[in-house]
């Protein structure tokens, strides 16, 4: 079961991730939560991918949907918590040059706080 848990603050958000994001309802609350987030002007964005087991095309469209949504308002999306196996997707598809990538939560609230 996977599931998007928005938690705001940072004078932005952190969005948990859970499960796998194969491009069905669990993508579409995905992105309709990014929508959300873009809504409230804020500007900085943490995704944590901690207890993400699979992201498919769709779902990393909509990560970058969300990148280019947040970079035009000079806003800043960073992942954290990235698995080996997720990590291999973003460095085969250089989205290691898109999305900022932190080893945890704290590091990735550190380097958006600034």
């Amino acid at each position: 079961m996977s599931q998007v848990k928005l938690e705001e603050q940072i004078g932005g958000a952190i969005i948990h991730l859970k499960g796998q994001f194969v491009g069905g309802e669990e993508t579409d609350t995905l992105r309709t939560t990014l929508a959300e987030v873009a809504q409230k002007n804020k500007n900085k964005l943490i995704i944590n991918l901690e207890k993400t087991t699979y992201l498919n095309s769709t779902a990393l469209g909509v990560l970058i949907s969300a990148h280019a949504n947040f970079a035009k308002r000079n806003g800043q999306v960073v992942l954290c918590n990235v698995s080996k196996s997720i990590e291999n997707i973003f460095v085969i598809t250089k989205l290691t040059l898109v999305f900022p990538i932190f080893g945890t939560l704290e590091e990735a609230v550190k380097s958006i706080s600034k």
